[in-house]
This record gives structure tokens, sequence and C-alpha cells, in this order.
């Protein structure tokens, strides 16, 4: 059974949280914040707290999401993983002890995870009720009956008879059969934002109802949108994804290489760890679950190991003083002529910007 709305004088803080996770974020990753119950690693001296999500690469880590469903805390993101490469990626990252794998209906990649998946099923790796996977409604399939579609083609793709969770990508609706590149006409503005939002949440709670999606959410969301859709939702949004815990080079005016940082690099030395580890710790132990993106080896194995360690209490406060940005800014949705949105703020609701 699904837990109720929280209540009113409760809901701006939940929204907020939802939004965690903006600062340290990367271009090969994503973040979850959620409106969890609790959380269960069964490690000795690890944190435990509300919203935290990590695997330790074995399923021993675990977040309880709002609707009782146990999603593992680190997962792999398949953003930008080339084909020919995203499926090798999926097979050394579950053989590794990955249980949660990422995806999305316009990362244009899911065939091939897909066949990768059967390809550990059939060699007895592991079970399909083993893994967590997630996938995305891409823009262009909004509405009371777009979902439905959009979901079908993703589960041929993977292979799959159920997602463990299926999220709303952006609230931007776009024309049918829109992708990149981004185009003024592309935008669907026939309705307005809030009804465009309303219209693909019923659906997709009709998605949950049917058990071919366990867990429903959204990414890239507001506050205020997310507050919006308390006053219709039936089903509370299980996760809100961000972007990202690894920081992005090179974009949104970002002036350094967050890896790069001094600050990580001694407080990686401090407890034998990499710059990386330093920051998707951090993730974790704000209450957040992480999708570290790579598709090399070493990589895919250092991004697991972040459940053995915690950081202290002062070097949490010392990571917390680094300069915040919003890494993602959406820039892509904000058009003149076409969009909703006429300035990155208006993406936002002006949070963050």
């Amino acid at each position: 059974m699904l837990s109720p709305r929280p209540g009113q004088t409760k809901l701006r803080s939940w929204a907020s949280s939802c939004l965690t996770g903006l600062v340290l974020a990367s271009s090969e990753a994503s973040v979850y914040s959620f409106h969890g119950q609790s959380v269960r690693e069964e490690r000795p001296g690890i944190i435990e707290g509300q919203g935290v999500m990590a695997s330790n690469g074995s399923a021993s880590s675990h977040i309880t999401l709002n609707n009782g469903r146990q999603m593992p805390v680190v997962g792999l993101g398949t953003w930008q993983a080339a084909p020919g490469v995203v499926g090798a990626a999926v097979d050394a990252a579950v053989r590794g002890g990955y249980r949660h794998i990422d995806c999305a209906y316009a990362y244009f990649n899911e065939k091939e995870v897909g066949d990768a998946l059967q390809k550990l099923f059939k060699e007895g790796v592991v079970k399909r009720e083993d893994l967590w996977i997630t996938s995305k409604l891409w823009n262009d399939h909004h509405g009371p009956e777009e979902p439905f579609k959009c979901l079908e083609t993703t589960l041929t793709n993977l292979q799959l008879e159920y997602l463990d969770l299926y999220l709303i990508h952006w609230p931007v609706p776009l024309n049918k059969g829109y992708t990149w590149p981004l185009q003024p006409h592309m935008f669907d503005t026939t309705r307005s934002i809030k009804e465009d939002t309303k219209e693909t949440w019923q659906a997709m709670e009709k998605i949950a109802e049917s058990g071919k999606a366990r867990s429903i959410g959204v990414s890239n969301f507001s506050a205020k949108k997310l507050e919006d859709m308390m006053e219709y939702a039936k089903v509370v949004p299980a996760v809100n994804q961000a972007y990202s815990p690894l920081g992005t080079w090179g974009t949104s005016g970002v002036k350094i290489n967050l890896l790069d940082h001094p600050l990580l690099t001694k407080i990686g030395e401090k407890y034998g760890r990499t710059p990386a580890q330093v920051s998707l710790r951090w993730g974790v132990q704000m209450g957040n679950s992480v999708l570290p993106k790579s598709t090399k080896a070493e990589r895919v194995k250092e991004n697991l190991q972040v459940s053995d360690f915690s950081l202290s209490d002062e070097d949490m406060s010392e990571l917390e003083k680094l300069e915040q940005t919003r890494f993602l800014q959406g820039t892509f949705w904000v058009n003149d002529s076409g969009s909703f949105y006429k300035k990155a703020e208006d993406l936002w609701d002006g949070e963050g910007i």
C-alpha cells in the first residue's frame, strides 16, 4: 500500500529535499532524491537515516521507498554510453556486483542494454528479480495515452515484463516524434505545463496499477512543480532524479572540474579514496542515491565502493561549503518563440538558478 500524501506543513520540506544532490553534479551520472521511509545498510559503522540510497555491490544496502519497495543505493547510469559499449558496461557492472541499472527511452541504447540483461539471465549470473531497472518516459509521450506506448517500447527493447521504477524524464511536453536536435516548433503548447503534468501523472498512476512499473516518480522537477502535483496525485512520486554526483566540467560556467578540486583530493587522501568516491559518498550521506556512469571497468568497480567508509561531520561540513550551482540548467528547453520556458528560471521556478 502506498503511503499517504505528506501534509502541507511537511510538503515544502519534502519537495525541497527532492532537489538535493544538485551541487556535486556530473555528465556521467545522476542522483536520486526521494520521499523515503528508512535505510538499511548491513555493514556496521555506516550511517543510517531517512533518504539514503546506496549499494555495496551485492544488494546489501537499500533504501525503502514510500511504497515499501527496496531500491539498491548505487546504480549504473547508461546515458551517453555508446552503442557497442553500453552492453559490455552493463554486463561487467552486474558481474561486478551492481544490482541497479538506470535507463531511458531517449538514451537510444535500451535494446543493447536488454540484450546484455538477457545474456546475464540465461547464464544464471542473476535473476530478473535480483535487479532494479529504471527507465524514463520521453517528452513526446506525455498526455493520457502516450505514456503506455512509450513504456511498451521500453519494455520491448529491454526485453522485460516490468520496470522497477518509471520516471517522467522532464516537465517539458514535445510534439510527437521529437527528440534532438531541438527546434522551436517541437514544443507542445496545446495545454499548460500544469495540465500536461496532471494528465501524464495520472497515466503513470495507471501504469503503476497495471504492475508494469512497480514504482513511479519524476526527474528534473522543481519543488514548486512537485507541490503542484500534490493537488491531484493519488500516488506520491517515489523519487525525483536530478543531475548529478560527479560534476560537469565545461558546462554552465563551471570554473573547475569537481574531481580536480583540492578539497576532494585532500579528503580522498585522508580515507585512501579517489575524489570520485568522496563525491559519491558525500551524495549518499546527504541522503541521495547515486548513479555514476562509466564504461571503464576499473571506474565501474571504483564507483561501487562507497558503502564501506563514512565521511566525518567535519569533512561533510567542508564539502557543503563548496560553491554551489545547478550543473544542468536545461537551457536547451528555453525558447522565446516555441517553449513555455522563456528563460531557465521558468523551468526551475526560480529555484537554484
